[in-house]
């Protein structure tokens, strides 16, 4: 199986019918991210701890009949403006690099009761207050993979960027003026700014009521597939969405 060209969905089915561990996704993740990131600069931290205990949580869950989340297994990249617990939030800024949350964000917590595995925060220019550009204080500047001269634009840049590259099949980005938008635009995926109704926001952003956690991704239907997931959809019957 080529992993990087799969969907979420398909990884879904492939794990839940046996076809492939989520040990084996994951460890096919994290060694193309490991690959890329000297070229995209995709990732301010990577978390491949927490990527292989909740592959290793799957597979358990599999051989053991439970019944499995909707994203169990899948990998997910976080932007750096939304906290993950345990794990260095800069917003892109110098201010902050020390910043270590307590708490998941709502986003975070949702897709990970869902069962999806977080390799990283990617990338996002200062506060996320740039769009036109990948770049910032902290990670210095993102690269487009489909062009390494060109940017993958902003404020979601290394989450479009690595979404892109195939490392993982949709990421968490956040949106106020176009910040999921612009990025999926340049780097030819979909992205859609969700609204507070469906997914809450915390911490709040330096625009409070513009800003909005939104999925990108390389298609639609996977779009969906994630934002079912916040929504604790539970479908019956997954092989029939492919």
């Amino acid at each position: 199986m080529n992993i990087a060209k799969m969907t979420a969905l398909e990884i879904r089915v492939a794990i839940t019918n046996k076809e492939i561990s989520a040990v084996e996704v994951m460890t096919d993740t994290l060694d193309r991210m490991n690959a890329l990131e000297p070229k995209l600069n995709a990732f301010v931290t990577t978390t491949p701890e927490l990527a292989m205990e909740a592959a290793k949580v799957t597979d358990k869950a599999v051989m053991s009949g439970k019944e499995l989340g909707l994203l169990q297994g899948i990998p997910i990249s976080v932007k750096d403006l939304i906290n993950v617990r345990g794990v260095t939030t800069t917003f892109g800024s110098r201010t902050r690099v020390n910043n270590i949350p307590e708490d998941d964000a709502p986003s975070v917590e949702r897709v990970r009761a869902a069962g999806a595995g977080i390799i990283g925060k990617t990338t996002t220019t200062e506060f996320g207050s740039k769009a036109g550009g990948g770049d910032s204080p902290v990670s210095g500047v993102t690269y487009n993979p489909w062009n390494l001269e060109k940017t993958p634009g902003g404020s979601s840049s290394g989450a479009a960027a690595s979404v892109a590259a195939g490392i993982t099949p949709f990421a968490l980005g956040t949106d106020g003026g176009g910040s999921v938008r612009i990025p999926s635009s340049l780097c030819g995926l979909f992205g859609i700014k969700a609204q507070f109704g469906r997914v809450p926001v915390f911490p709040t952003s330096a625009t409070p009521t513009l800003a909005h956690v939104g999925v990108l991704s390389r298609n639609v239907r996977d779009n969906s597939f994630t934002v079912a997931s916040y929504l604790r959809v539970r479908w019956q019957r997954p092989c029939k969405c492919i």
